[in-house]
């Protein structure tokens, strides 16, 4: 009977715990299948994804009405009976979405510093960049001529900085990021996707096409139209990253978008996301990573809290964890975007600047074992993943150290035998290993800080 239910207990909990951790993490893109993936066959594009995954570590920033009250991002005024789908305010559904649309009045960024948001992501070792241009709430945070749902139209429009968008990249590019542009494709304000007609019952448009086809062609006009003027009037970009999955590629001609866009943009890397077609030049698992290495460009999109944007008091992840996860998507042969949400007012606030810079200072110590490497063979046992230089020869061992243990007096693996000098990147210190058969053993030196380390080594 005891037996019975223990069982059940730990099935309650389980089940328990699965349903808050889909609540917290809502809607996701999930990891496309190898078969799916489509090398792109443009000479520019591929050189500029080769350029892109030597990167390896980048950040997507969130940053819209959502975050005035610190909320989950547009997701709460989509008619959808989910779990994950809460709203701030108890008001009826066509009340709530008035007062989340009238949030472009209280979203005043007195203190937008976006050189604050590129000098700390400098400092934690990112090197790529992706911002929300406009997410599926239609709120653009750049000075769209198609609409005037925008932090450019509203109360902070007399500020000389109204045009967000245009700033956060100019800082970004003055510091040599890869420049990335965050696209939606549905667009839940304009009254060609929800139009007041009909009641919005999901994420999709709440019409037949067939029967208003003027309806949803003046929709692809407008985005079409969005597209253009950001890929035309805001600088150099190397990615444009289209969320929304559900519209497709082939609903707005994105191919005819991209051949425009790729004149003035040339090698632009599309990012189409969960279409599995011809633009979709990288994948995006959405809050997970692949089970195994792959050799296809890839990206994990992780969130450094719950949520996308910024919420208060948010149970932030660790610098540790920052490591080991930029450690383990390395070696799996992908890219790791994560997910840091500015306060309302515009800044990146004390608590995540603190975590990021700590993970900065391990990644710039040993770095070389992170960036411009490619996959190797061998790439992980236990807690130690590898990855190799261009040149084959040279290894990098990453030993990720759990959260709440204390570095090990040595270091096992299988494979990956190493022959001469073996070095730790930071300090270049060297470390003595022994070889039995197929198993590397290294003993690591006394008083190391307590955090994952990285060796440097020539595979036998």
């Amino acid at each position: 009977m005891k037996k019975t239910l223990t069982i059940l207990l730990c099935l309650l909990l389980a089940s328990t715990a699965m349903a808050q951790d889909e609540q917290v993490q809502g809607f996701v893109h999930e990891q496309s299948k190898e078969a799916d993936y489509i090398w792109p066959t443009d000479a520019q594009v591929l050189q500029k994804l080769d350029q892109w995954q030597d990167l390896k570590f980048g950040v997507l920033f969130h940053w819209g009405l959502y975050s005035v009250p610190g909320i989950v991002e547009s997701w709460s005024i989509c008619s959808e009976d989910v779990d994950w789908i809460t709203r701030k305010e108890p008001l009826p559904y066509d009340e709530y979405k008035k007062w989340y649309f009238g949030l472009q009045d209280k979203l005043i960024p007195t203190q937008f510093n976006p050189e604050q948001w590129a000098q700390v992501m400098e400092n934690t070792g990112m090197k790529y960049m992706i911002f929300t241009s406009k997410h599926h709430d239609g709120f653009c945070m750049y000075d769209s001529k198609y609409t005037d749902f925008s932090i450019a139209k509203g109360p902070f429009s007399s500020n000389p900085r109204s045009n967000v968008a245009k700033y956060v990249w100019d800082a970004f590019r003055a510091k040599n990021f890869m420049m990335g542009c965050y696209f939606s494709k549905p667009d839940w304000h304009t009254e060609w996707y929800w139009n007041p007609n009909y009641a919005t019952a999901n994420r999709h448009q709440n019409y037949q096409k067939e029967r208003h086809p003027e309806w949803w062609q003046n929709y692809i006009t407008f985005t079409q139209n969005q597209l253009d003027e950001l890929m035309t009037d805001y600088g150099k970009f190397d990615i444009l990253w289209l969320d929304g999955g559900w519209v497709t590629g082939k609903d707005i001609d994105l191919d005819g978008v991209l051949a425009k866009a790729r004149k003035k943009q040339p090698g632009l890397i599309a990012v189409n996301r969960a279409n599995h077609d011809n633009n979709e030049n990288y994948q995006t698992p959405e809050r997970g990573i692949p089970e195994t290495q792959l050799n296809y460009p890839w990206e994990s999109c992780l969130t450094l809290s719950w949520d996308w944007g910024w919420v208060p008091d948010a149970p932030y992840k660790s610098a540790r964890w920052i490591i080991n996860t930029l450690a383990e998507i390395t070696a799996k042969g992908g890219c790791f975007l994560l997910g840091v949400g500015p306060t309302a007012e515009g800044i990146i606030e004390d608590r995540e600047v603190a975590i990021l810079e700590e993970a900065g200072k391990w990644i710039k110590a040993n770095g070389e074992a992170i960036y411009s490497t490619r996959n190797a063979a061998i790439y992980h046992d236990g807690n130690t993943w590898f990855t190799a230089n261009k040149d084959k020869k040279t290894l990098y061992a990453i030993y990720a150290l759990p959260e709440q243990e204390t570095l090990p007096a040595t270091i096992t693996w299988k494979g990956n035998i190493p022959t001469g000098k073996m070095t730790m990147l930071k300090g270049n210190k060297s470390v003595k290993y022994t070889v039995k058969g197929n198993i590397v053993t290294v003993t690591l030196p006394k008083g190391l800080p307590n955090e994952p380390i990285a060796l440097k080594f020539t595979k036998k």
